[in-house]
């Protein structure tokens, strides 16, 4: 059986600008995190949901030294 990466959403370490969050999510689907980050200010502009949602993103995916191998 190969050796499959597992994929998680974690905030990034590397791509992080505030939390990581658009970092993170751009790594897990594999485009610039630039993109997600410009989506995200355009929902911001659009009536605020942005920001909520970006905060409560911020406090429910982990960073990635919290998560812990279950091997």
């Amino acid at each position: 059986m190969k050796d499959m990466k597992k994929v998680r959403l974690v905030k990034s370490r590397t791509n992080k600008l505030l939390t990581g969050v658009c970092g993170g999510i751009g790594e897990l689907i594999g485009i610039d995190p630039t993109i997600i980050r410009l989506i995200w200010a355009a929902l911001s502009l659009a009536g605020g949901s942005g920001v909520i949602l970006y905060i409560i993103a911020a406090v429910i995916i982990p960073e990635d030294d919290d998560i812990i191998d279950s091997e």
